[in-house]
């Protein structure tokens, strides 16, 4: 087991656990088994696991925030990787002076400053997400567990044993009644098939090549995938941070704030969201708002919000 520190006073505010526990991963989780229990107060010390691929065989990190560092446990050098997943190195402070100024989207900065998004594994973050459909997040969380733990490579770490997230070919090797069994009802299926799909050459990772709309489009041909589970892909994989899911809670964000952004179809209003939340990083100011008003209750702002830049 390999040990490390990886120093933040150079990366800018970094908050583990709200970055961790504020919906954009399913691929995290606390080693104490209290994920989102204390949802209103963060900066903790936790420690948190995961596992990966990179740079090639199956590897375990286990990492806290203590002190101004980040703490790690791994069977590999970690910090290239930490680096990498949690975006330690994206400009902060340059993405939120590039975002709109209005009294919510300052609340939410100020609230969770630090909450970096995620960059995760492609095709790990693209099941996930397809398992997340009409789905609490507790137990999307478990059904990934479930799937490392059936079809996953076992990885000894200290006096226990993890699994690594499943490849295409391992996912595509289950059948869809096996994966009913891990509860993943209606969404069996579109997993298999989706693997089958990657394990057989169609790669999610060539949306990188494409312009957003076009990439968006792109990932939609994967079976379970629809514009939103598509978007979420594209923002916390795929490092396009303009996207912004139109989830539940973002609608109801449009509908109560900024509702001349609603165009009443996917497209059209994804396309004004976006440039009302700043274009280039509106991803990350909605991962702000996201996560703010789902703990915000009666103390969020009232009615539509006017810019102020």
């Amino acid at each position: 087991m390999e040990r490390g520190t990886l120093e933040l006073e150079n990366t800018g505010p970094f908050d583990l656990q709200s970055t961790v526990e504020s919906g954009q991963s399913y691929l995290w989780w606390r080693v104490d088994g209290n994920d989102y229990q204390d949802e209103t107060v963060y900066g903790g010390e936790s420690w948190y696991l995961t596992t990966t691929r990179e740079p090639e065989a199956p590897a375990v990190i286990r990492v806290r925030q203590h002190n101004g560092k980040l703490e790690w446990e791994s069977t590999v050098d970690a910090t290239p990787i930490l680096k990498k997943r949690l975006r330690l190195t994206d400009d902060l402070d340059g993405i939120r002076a590039k975002t709109p100024t209005d009294p919510l989207i300052e609340t939410a900065f100020e609230q969770y400053w630090g909450m970096r998004i995620v960059r995760d594994p492609t095709f790990p973050s693209l099941i996930s997400f397809i398992c997340s459909a009409q789905m609490h997040v507790t137990r999307i969380h478990e059904m990934q567990q479930a799937l490392r733990e059936t079809y996953g490579t076992p990885i000894s770490f200290g006096d226990s044993t993890y699994y690594a997230y499943p490849t295409p070919a391992q996912l595509a090797d289950a059948t869809e009644p096996e994966l009913r069994d891990l509860s993943l009802g209606y969404r069996a299926p579109y997993v298999k098939r989706t693997a089958e799909m990657v394990a057989d050459g169609t790669s999610p990772e060539t949306a990188r090549d494409r312009s957003y709309e076009e990439a968006r489009d792109y990932l939609t041909q994967f079976v379970g995938v629809g514009d939103k589970v598509a978007d979420c892909v594209l923002l916390f994989a795929l490092d396009f941070l303009e996207a912004v899911p139109l989830d539940t809670w973002i609608r109801k964000t449009i509908a109560e704030y900024y509702p001349g952004c609603d165009r009443g179809n996917y497209s059209g209003t994804s396309a004004a969201i976006r440039d009302r939340l700043g274009p280039t990083f509106a991803g990350y100011t909605q991962t702000y708002l996201f996560h703010y008003l789902r703990h915000a209750g009666e103390e969020a702002p009232k009615g539509p919000i006017q810019s102020t830049k």
